[in-house]
């Protein structure tokens, strides 16, 4: 079915349509364009669902391309009870323990920063376990960087890498990754996880990062199936870990590529798109 003709969440209640929510036990949603509004900011409404969801022993994972010590900001009144996947899959927490991390080698980083380097009007982010480490640029650049790495140094170039653990490279540009990063990348894709992770933004990681392989993990230390799996979505991303999911929504403001893999669509990030659906698995549980 085409992404234009899949039903809304709310088409398919209206029309009574089965949809068995009360198997789900794991719920895992992107945070930017998902569960964050355009402000970046998560609604009450979800913190008040939250509490509902937790005492019936549902789990909630936030799963991002963001920092980790950023993800715990959003999130930091529930961060005793949920797991977090940071880095696109690269690095998992669950209530300050690691779980999981997957770094490069340093002199994959060094090779990785000089193909990215050659990119016409790229700005670069290395993401480390400690904090992330950008060029001292413009205060622009900075205020785009910070919402996204709350831990930080400014650094003056990438000769000499700091002392950290790297789960990724992130690279923007201001008129658009898709047009303007990702096809200087197409070379090294066999290689290398290359991933559209938003409109400014293309990540590169380790084959096997990727939130997909992240759920997995999840999924078997809780004994979770994917039919008792529920996820939310708007980027490219997104797709393996929608692909895990019995219950996989697109928002509506999502990337063509998550419209055609996930099974469902919900409203926009700006319209509680992920809030109506809990809303129901609520009612279900309730």
């Amino acid at each position: 079915m085409r992404a234009e003709e899949k039903c809304t969440f709310a088409e398919i209640l209206k029309a009574k349509k089965y949809m068995d929510l009360s198997k789900v036990k794991l719920i895992v949603s992107d945070m930017d364009g998902t569960l964050l509004n355009s402000e970046h900011n998560v609604s009450e409404l979800f913190f008040e669902q939250f509490e509902v969801l937790n005492s019936k022993n549902i789990r909630f994972v936030a799963a991002s391309g963001r920092q980790y010590h950023s993800i715990l900001q959003k999130l930091e009144s529930i961060q005793e009870h949920i797991t977090i996947v940071a880095e696109n899959g690269a690095y998992v927490v669950e209530n300050g323990k690691e779980l999981f991390a997957n770094v490069f080698v340093k002199k994959d980083i060094e090779k990785l920063i000089a193909v990215s380097q050659k990119i016409p009007n790229v700005h670069i982010v290395l993401c480390g376990k400690k904090r992330a480490y950008f060029l001292r640029e413009s205060a622009e650049f900075k205020n785009i960087v910070t919402e996204y790495y709350s831990e930080y140094d400014t650094i003056e170039n990438f000769d000499e890498l700091p002392e950290d653990d790297f789960f990724k490279i992130a690279l923007c540009h201001y008129d658009g990754s898709e047009a303007n990063i990702y096809p200087y990348l197409k070379e090294i894709e066999g290689d290398w996880q290359v991933k559209v992770s938003g409109e400014l933004w293309v990540d590169i990681a380790l084959k096997s990062n990727h939130k997909g392989n992240a759920l997995e993990r999840i999924q078997e230390q809780f004994g979770v199936t994917d039919a008792e799996t529920m996820a939310f979505g708007d980027y490219q991303n997104d797709l393996e870990m929608l692909k895990k999911a019995a219950f996989s929504f697109a928002m509506e403001n999502a990337h063509t590529d998550v419209l055609e893999v996930a099974k469902y669509k919900t409203g926009s990030n700006n319209n509680f798109g992920v809030e109506s659906v809990l809303k129901k698995l609520i009612e279900v549980i309730s």
